[in-house]
């Protein structure tokens, strides 16, 4: 008897499932990239603001050596989310299914299957955003997990991008100015190579305290460059709210949480009283090693597979990814933790 649901089927499948492209995957890692190699290998520019030596006109030329780039290579951590669904689950009425069922079997096991290869999809998403935030925040990703032993990816950052106010001088103190510090902030990722400093993106009591701020009351604009409504909206579902523009910087609130596996506590994205400062130029890619499955042999985000067991008769769902979000400019990025 032929398997009318099979691995060649749910590749196509994948797809064309809506996927939570969460706030700062969204806002800084846009770009995609798979390869068919286990091991991912990125380049950090070493970039130094030279000028062009003086020599005589009746003189030889001077050799100006290569900035050259720093190559970097890192095997990511395996997702493996397996899932077993029985042939009685397809026995019970589905939620928003008639009373008394109005669907077949197969149908249920359908849907059914659909809905975990969604949450497998969602989970995967949702573990490349905490990678992600992780970025921003310190300039490194840490990859720990079961029988994988904990690795720190370190893209290198300068440390002066990462910072925790201290007494006195946190936001909501006494004379402080959290827009100087903005600009002060903005002025050091320019100075470190990183470009101009579009985005700033805060947690909610982050931005209470900001708003504080005459400064930002008195100049903020929420018309002037603000995205169209469609963009709004869905960035919306994304955690990110805009909050408006000043000398075309960007602000916004984000917030969203998930499930820390360790402790099983719901956890912030980024945790309170943080700020991030970014921009196109932190030119972050979402970067996925080889799928190591020999029914996949090709470059692939993820890869579903599915097969049955007949003694005791189950259907197994597994979903495989080798993913690391990278940000080519670390410098281009900054965090503080401002109270």
């Amino acid at each position: 008897m032929s398997d009318d649901i099979n691995t060649q089927r749910l590749v196509r499948v994948v797809p064309t499932l809506i996927r939570p492209q969460t706030g700062l995957l969204s806002l800084f890692f846009p770009m995609v990239d798979v390869s068919e190699e286990a091991q991912i290998k990125f380049d950090v520019a070493n970039g130094k603001r030279r000028i062009s030596p003086f020599v005589s006109p009746s003189v030889a030329g001077k050799i100006v050596e290569g900035l050259g780039r720093l190559t970097n290579t890192f095997t990511p951590a395996y997702v493996k989310d397996k899932r077993v669904l029985r042939p009685g689950d397809a026995n019970k009425r589905l939620a928003g299914e008639k009373l008394g069922g109005n669907m077949t079997m197969k149908q249920r096991r359908m849907v059914h299957l659909n809905n975990q290869l969604t949450d497998q999809v969602d989970m995967l998403t949702r573990r490349q955003e905490v990678m992600a935030s992780e970025a921003m925040r310190t300039g490194k990703v840490t990859v720990k997990g079961e029988d994988y032993p904990e690795q720190i990816v370190d893209f290198k950052r300068n440390p002066a991008h990462t910072i925790t106010l201290s007494a006195g001088s946190k936001w909501g103190d006494s004379g402080v100015s959290p827009m100087a510090d903005l600009e002060d902030w903005s002025l050091t990722v320019l100075q470190n190579g990183g470009g101009a400093v579009d985005k700033v993106v805060l947690d909610t009591k982050a931005y209470r305290l900001l708003k504080q701020d005459p400064e930002f009351i008195k100049n903020i604009d929420k018309t002037l460059g603000a995205p169209d409504s469609m963009t709004l909206s869905a960035m919306a579902k994304l955690g990110l709210s805009y909050k408006g523009s000043i000398d075309n910087v960007q602000y916004w609130v984000y917030a969203d949480w998930y499930v820390e596996p360790e402790s099983n506590a719901e956890t912030p994205m980024i945790p309170d009283y943080t700020v991030i400062l970014g921009s196109d130029s932190v030119e972050g890619v979402r970067h996925f090693g080889a799928i190591e499955d020999e029914d996949a042999l090709m470059a692939m985000e993820f890869f579903p597979k599915t097969w049955v067991e007949n003694d005791p008769s189950l259907r197994i769902l597994l979903m495989q990814s080798a993913p690391l979000p990278v940000p080519y400019r670390p410098n281009a990025t900054f965090c503080a933790t401002v109270r």
